[in-house]
C-alpha cells in the first residue's frame, strides 16, 4: 500500500500518492502515468536506484522549457497584438522566470509529489526553488509527450492563467512584487523594502530609480517612467538573483 501523505513518502517507493490531485491541478489526465512519475523524479533519486529503468526528469525539463517558451510567446502575441517585440520579450522573460515557475509550483503544491533521493530529502529538497522550477518544466514536457502540443498548451495556459491575466499593459509585465513578496515571506520570513534613490526629468518625462532591500541587503535596482514600474523592474531583477541564491 502506498503512503497516504507526502511526509511518509520513502525513496524505496518511487510513486507518490495523490497523483490524481496533481493531474487535476494540471487540468490534464495522463494516458501514460509513468511519464508524470519521470517528470517528478529528481536525479538524486535516479542515482541512488540501481534499476536501469529509473530515469530522472532532466530530459523532460529540457523539452518542457521549449514548450513553455512557445506557448507563452503565442499567448502574449494574442493578448497584445500591437505590442513591439521588445515589450513582448520583457514580459515573456518575467512570466517564465525562475521566480514565476516557483510560484506555479507552490500554487499546485508540486513539492509534495517530488521523488527525491535521501540527500535531497535531508536538505529540504521539496522546498528548493530551482528544483521546483525545473520540475514544472519537466511536467510540461511530460504533458507534451503524453498528449501532444494541444494538451501542453491547455496545461500551460491553465497553470499560468493568473500571471497572464495580470499583464494589463506591455510596460508593466506581471506583478513581480507579489511573487517576490511571497517568496521572501515563505523562505526568509521577511518582506522586501523599496526605496526611491533617484528621480529625474520633467514632470511629463519622469524617470524613477528604485532600490529593493531584503533583510537589510540591497538586492537590485529598477528604472521606470513611474514609481510602480521601477519597483516592478527592481523586483524582477531581485527574483532572478534570490531564487538562485536560496535554491
Amino acid at each position: 500500500m502506498r503512503p497516504s501523505s507526502s511526509k511518509n513518502i520513502q525513496t524505496s517507493d518511487p510513486v507518490p500518492s495523490g497523483l490524481d490531485a496533481l493531474q487535476h491541478s494540471l487540468s490534464y489526465c495522463f494516458k501514460t502515468v509513468h511519464l508524470l512519475e519521470q517528470a517528478l523524479t529528481h536525479k538524486s533519486y535516479a542515482n541512488e536506484v540501481a534499476k536501469a529503468v529509473t530515469c530522472d526528469n532532466e530530459r523532460l525539463e529540457f523539452l518542457g522549457d521549449a514548450v513553455l517558451d512557445l506557448v507563452i510567446r503565442d499567448a502574449l502575441m494574442a493578448q497584445f497584438p500591437d505590442a513591439p517585440e521588445g515589450a513582448l520579450s520583457k514580459m515573456k522573460a518575467v512570466i517564465v522566470s525562475r521566480g514565476a515557475l516557483w510560484a506555479v509550483a507552490h500554487q499546485i503544491h508540486l513539492g509534495r509529489f517530488l521523488i527525491l533521493g535521501k540527500g535531497e530529502e535531508r536538505t529540504f529538497g521539496r522546498e528548493k526553488a530551482s528544483l521546483l522550477a525545473n520540475a514544472v518544466e519537466a511536467v510540461i514536457g511530460a504533458v507534451y509527450q503524453d498528449g501532444g502540443f494541444k494538451a501542453a498548451r491547455t496545461a500551460v495556459r491553465h497553470l499560468f492563467s493568473s500571471a497572464l491575466q495580470k499583464l494589463h499593459q506591455p510596460d508593466v509585465p506581471m506583478d513581480s512584487k507579489t511573487v517576490l513578496q511571497e517568496f521572501c515571506q515563505k523562505r526568509l520570513s521577511t518582506l522586501p523594502v523599496y526605496q526611491i534613490i533617484r528621480e529625474s526629468g520633467a514632470d511629463h518625462q519622469k524617470r524613477f530609480e528604485v532600490n529593493v532591500q531584503i533583510g537589510n541587503l540591497s538586492y537590485a535596482t529598477g528604472v521606470g517612467t513611474s514609481k510602480r514600474m521601477a519597483e516592478q523592474m527592481a523586483a524582477q531583477e531581485a527574483l532572478s538573483r534570490i531564487v538562485v541564491e536560496y535554491a
